[in-house]
């Protein structure tokens, strides 16, 4: 062991906490100022740690939280009792009840959830906050948008809830722009359908971090909600929030476990994918696919060491991966730090890219780090 009595660290991933704190400044100015920040913290806040982040964005003022399930909505009232929390998948029947029970709002997409709902709030003698979804082409959840003025009529008159927001998922904000323009009209025109529709108090939210396009002058929306763009990560450039340069809040670390020469024709790893072209040094590193490194990243992706560039040789397996150091002009020594995503010197490589080289996704990615990886939190102080 260390002197400090902990294991040294064999790969780890870096929150900076003080980022992600600015990070929502940032974009909270950028804003118009009737548009509420919704933090969408699902899937452990994308792999950032649940608690650690939403702790930071409370202190930030986020408006409201967005979760997947009741599980991560009771993490964050450990937190606070009374922040807003919007469950946005689906309430299995057996959690219905926690709704009143921890006060927190859910995603109503039909009548049978609604009836359900209803008859928690009227027996918990107080109505259970929903927000109404209208599937406006996405084909998940949601009411269909030639059915939703039925919905909206049915939960303005159950006793045992209240609306308290309505919203929409756009299918294909990063790839198609007209597509979601036309969800946004049909959006607009349900709500437009709906009678004695008044939008005052409510939170009318379309847009996310890859889709922001608020309407200019007067406007219905008045929420976005804001996922990887708070950590960093740009999920479309071509979107309003494109502007606001927010700085990257992960990084992904491991070691050098091994330094060792190899002859020219030698095979590398698994399978023999990659054959050695010229006499090589390389380095054997103490992270594999069980840490996060995807083995469809072989022969593919690279990493930094001593802020050079430097490439997978073959699969990369379940503990290991072999990297090529022949150029690295600097002396590798075992024990030595690399970086997956971040910074090192003058290079970088950012989660984009490192996604990239396994044909997936920075939502992906960061959701894809486990659980035997440990989260440090870099604050002003240090981690």
């Amino acid at each position: 062991m260390s002197s400090s009595g902990q294991l040294p660290r064999r790969c780890w991933v870096e929150i900076d906490l003080a980022a992600l704190e600015r990070n929502l400044k940032l974009i909270r100015a950028s804003l118009p100022p009737q548009i509420k920040y919704v933090a969408v913290v699902k899937a452990d806040a994308y792999g950032h740690g649940l608690p650690q982040v939403a702790a930071r964005l409370m202190h930030a003022g986020a408006d409201l939280f967005a979760v997947a399930s009741v599980a991560e909505a009771m993490a964050l009232r450990e937190l606070s009792s009374d922040w807003p929390v919007l469950l946005l998948s689906p309430v299995l029947p057996e959690e219905a009840r926690y709704l009143a029970d921890y006060e927190l709002a859910a995603t109503v997409s039909s009548v049978e959830e609604l009836q359900r709902f209803d008859t928690v709030g009227r027996n918990a003698g107080k109505p259970i906050a929903v927000h109404l979804k209208i599937d406006t082409g996405m084909g998940r959840l949601g009411v269909w948008h030639t059915q939703a003025a039925e919905l909206y009529a049915q939960i303005q008159a159950a006793m045992g809830v209240r609306l308290a927001g309505v919203f929409t998922h756009f299918s294909s904000a990063d790839e198609d722009p007209v597509f979601t323009e036309e969800q946004r009209r049909i959006f607009l025109s349900t709500l437009a359908s709906f009678a004695g529709f008044k939008p005052e108090g409510l939170f009318i939210h379309a847009d996310n971090s890859a889709g922001l396009e608020t309407t200019p002058g007067k406007s219905v929306f008045n929420a976005v909600r804001v996922g990887l763009l708070q950590f960093g990560i740009l999920p479309h450039p071509h979107s309003l929030l494109a502007r606001v340069q927010t700085e990257p809040v992960f990084s992904f670390h491991t070691r050098i476990g091994l330094v060792k020469h190899l002859p020219a024709g030698t095979g590398i790893s698994y399978g023999r994918t990659h054959l050695l072209r010229r006499d090589s040094t390389v380095a054997i590193l103490t992270a594999g696919y069980g840490d996060g490194m995807a083995r469809a990243g072989s022969n593919r992706a690279q990493v930094l060491i001593h802020g050079q560039r430097c490439p997978v040789l073959g699969r990369v397996t379940m503990d290991q991966t072999i990297i090529d150091i022949t150029d690295v002009t600097e002396k590798v020594n075992c024990g030595d730090n690399v970086v997956l995503v971040g910074k090192q010197g003058a290079g970088e490589i950012t989660i984009t890219e490192f996604s990239a080289w396994s044909d997936s996704i920075s939502w992906e990615t960061l959701c894809s780090v486990t659980k035997r990886v440990p989260r440090l939190y870099r604050t002003p102080l240090g981690i």
